[in-house]
Formats: structure tokens, C-alpha cells, sequence
């Protein structure tokens, strides 16, 4: 009697969660047909669409914290009628510690990811990337980041750049860093990035330089080696020297510049009075301040040269000033370095540009003055009124130029 009762209530249950189910399927067929009625379906076409997207749009809310709005949307990528699949996927990224939000970006970035074979395809791949050094708790994070590493094929993609990293990177512990900032150029790696390199060899690069290439922009060191020739070769001919780092950052620069922006900035330091030529020995110093904004340059250069009356082409000397904040770090040693020469208690020739941007130049400017300050009574003071600053008053000054570093 007991089993006959516990028989009818597990099939009472049963049926009642299959109308839950199919309650839900329902709902959300009606949204579809709502949906594609925009599309200028006819009502046949409409209903069989909608059924056709039903389940597969009902799993990707229910499961994968999809909106309706974007599991539709991602219905038009991925089809599937039953959750064998999928399921299997999902609690293989689970075991593995991504929780709903990394699979929620992982599956919207790719959402025929769900229809993968998780035994063959996923569970090696994220072996690889443990094996390499990720941790248990980056994992997740990292892949949900990056998808196309879960995408690329581990023996004809993802090994083969990863030991090619591993041959050019001076630090090995950036293998893994520039793995994941490589992304979609991940496919031209071997492709593009080896005769590139190549090349920077043959010219007298040193590895350093090349492993800071590919570590800080593997995209650029992914160009096209047609592109990469002829930037190569314009930044030689401008007489950067291979053999320094400045040489890999003009490239840099040269290719991630477009033509136009180049003669816009050559315009703006030509109204500081600075020729081509001045432009030219700024660039062989620091490529990089070439990609400044034009607001950032005019408004350190209106500072430095209008406020504080150095020359324009001191800053071309020492272009690495303009990357320093105005606020933290110009202000306040263009401050005390005023403040000293007022004093006379340092000299009038100093280099401006090199004191703000030079730390071992603050050091020798401290040097400087404590010598002449030890130098005892014999020492003379122009300091207006005859009195030099205090103790306090010069540690204060000289606190906040260190502060500045």
C-alpha cells in the first residue's frame, strides 16, 4: 500500500515539474514569437522559429544567467534541443572553480563554446594552462578574460606560442602575462611574429629588447611583416640605434601612429618654435612621448616654457618631463628648485628638465647644497636680506622634492 501511495506522489511530482518546465518553455516561446514577429516572418514561420529557439534560449537564461534579450541574441549563433551537452560543459568549468559570473562572460563572448567536448577538447587545454603556471585561482579570471585561449587548438596553437614565447622572453614568468595580452593575435604569433623577429635579430637587436617587444605589445610584434620591414626601416633611417631599447619603442610608436597624427604632433611642437630636427632628437630619446595627447603637451609645455620661461628646446632634450604629472611632479619640483636659486644657495644653470625627471640629479642637486652649506662661516649667503633659510625650512624643500620620485 506504501509503495503503491509513494508510486502516485513521485508521479504526481513528476508531472507537476514537467509542467513547471513546460510552462517555462511556453513563456518564452511567446517572447520569441513577439520577437521575430519583427523580422517580417510569416505567423507559420514565426511559430517554427520560435520553437526551434525555445529550448536552447530558455538554457542559456536559466543556466548561464543570460538576459532574454541576449540569450535570443545568442540563439542565432548556437542551436541545441536538449542539455546533455551543455550541462556537461558547464559542470566541467564548475569542477574548476568558475562560478556563474566567468561563465556568464565566457559564454557570451562565444556561446558555441557550450556545445564543445569537454573531455577531448576543455579538460586538456585547462590542464595546459595549469601546467604552464596558472594558479587553481587565476584560472577562472584569466579564461573568462581571454576566451580565444579556450578556443585556439592546444597542439597547433596554444603549445606552439607558448614555447616560442618561452624562447624570446628574457623573464619566464612573463610567458603567462604575455600569452593572455596576446588574444586575438594569438593566430598570427607563428605566423607573423617569427619573421619579425627574425629580423630585429639579424639587424643587431639585443634579446632584451626584443622580449620587451613582445612582453609589452605582442600585437605590434604580431604586424605584418610586410608592415614591420618598412617601419624597421624607417626608424633606421631616422638613426635610432638598434642596439638600444629606444630602437623596438619607435617601432612601436612609428606603427601605432598613423601618418596624418605623426604631422599633427609635428605641427603642435612646431608652434613651441621646435623644427623637424628638434622632433627627430626628441624621438631618438623617448619615442614614446610622440603619442601624447595634444592637451597633455600643450599643457606641460605652456608651464615649463611660458610660466617658468626655460627654452622649448630644453624640453626637447629631455622629452620624459612631459610624461610626468604636472600636479605631482613638475609643479612641486620646479618649486623648490625656484626657491633654492632664489636663495642663491644652488646655481642658475641648472638643468630644469633633468632635475624633474632624473632622480640621481635631485640627489646631486642635495649633495650640492649641503657641501656649500658645511662649508662653515667662510661660506657667503646672497640671500637678499642677508638671511638663508632655516634648518627645517631647506629639509622641508628638500622632503618635497624626494616626495616627488
Amino acid at each position: 500500500m506504501f509503495a503503491f501511495l509513494s508510486s502516485r506522489r513521485l508521479l504526481f511530482i513528476t508531472h507537476r515539474n514537467r509542467r513547471t518546465q513546460l510552462g517555462l518553455l511556453q513563456k518564452n516561446a511567446f517572447f520569441f514569437i513577439k520577437s521575430f514577429t519583427s523580422l517580417g516572418l510569416s505567423e507559420p514561420e514565426e511559430q517554427n522559429e520560435a520553437q526551434r529557439h525555445s529550448f536552447t534560449v530558455s538554457y542559456l537564461i536559466n543556466s548561464c544567467g543570460f538576459s532574454p534579450k541576449s540569450a535570443l541574441s545568442a540563439s542565432k549563433k548556437v542551436h541545441f534541443e536538449n542539455p546533455d551537452k551543455p550541462d556537461s560543459v558547464l559542470n566541467l568549468l564548475k569542477r574548476n572553480g568558475f562560478n556563474d559570473t566567468h561563465i556568464t562572460k565566457l559564454i557570451k563572448i562565444n556561446p558555441r563554446f557550450l556545445l564543445s567536448d569537454p573531455k577531448k577538447t576543455l579538460l586538456p587545454k585547462i590542464e595546459f594552462f595549469l601546467s604552464i603556471g596558472i594558479s587553481s585561482s587565476d584560472l577562472p579570471r584569466t579564461l573568462a578574460s581571454n576566451p580565444d585561449l579556450l578556443q585556439r587548438s592546444l597542439n597547433n596553437v596554444l603549445i606552439p606560442c607558448y614555447n616560442f614565447l618561452t624562447s624570446l622572453l628574457v623573464e619566464k614568468e612573463k610567458d603567462i602575462t604575455t600569452l593572455k595580452r596576446s588574444r586575438w593575435s594569438l593566430h598570427y604569433m607563428t605566423i607573423c611574429m617569427v619573421p619579425n623577429v627574425v629580423l630585429l635579430r639579424e639587424g643587431g637587436v639585443p634579446q632584451s629588447s626584443i622580449s620587451f617587444l613582445v612582453t609589452t605589445c605582442p600585437f605590434v610584434a604580431s604586424t605584418e611583416p610586410s608592415k614591420f620591414i618598412k617601419a624597421v626601416q624607417e626608424v633606421k633611417e631616422m638613426g635610432v640605434d638598434p642596439s638600444k631599447i629606444v630602437f623596438v619603442q619607435a617601432i612601436i610608436m612609428v606603427l601605432s601612429l598613423k601618418k596624418p597624427m605623426w604631422e599633427y604632433k609635428l605641427e603642435i611642437f612646431k608652434r613651441w618654435g621646435w623644427s623637424k630636427e628638434d622632433t627627430l632628437i626628441a624621438f631618438k630619446k623617448d619615442p614614446s612621448f610622440m603619442g601624447l595627447s595634444d592637451k597633455n603637451i600643450m599643457k606641460k609645455m605652456n608651464f615649463l616654457v611660458d610660466k617658468l620661461g626655460r627654452p622649448s628646446t630644453d624640453i626637447g632634450r629631455n622629452p620624459v618631463v612631459l610624461h610626468l604629472s604636472l600636479e605631482k611632479r613638475i609643479i612641486p619640483r620646479c618649486s623648490v628648485i625656484q626657491i633654492l636659486i632664489a636663495k642663491d644657495l644652488v646655481k642658475d644653470d641648472l638643468d630644469d628638465a633633468e632635475i624633474i625627471t632624473n632622480e640621481l640629479q635631485a640627489l646631486l642637486l642635495r649633495k650640492q647644497f649641503l657641501q656649500k652649506e658645511n662649508k662653515g662661516p667662510q661660506r657667503e649667503h646672497r640671500c637678499g636680506a642677508g638671511q638663508k633659510p632655516s634648518e627645517g625650512q631647506v629639509r622641508l624643500l628638500f622632503l618635497t622634492l624626494e616626495c616627488q620620485s
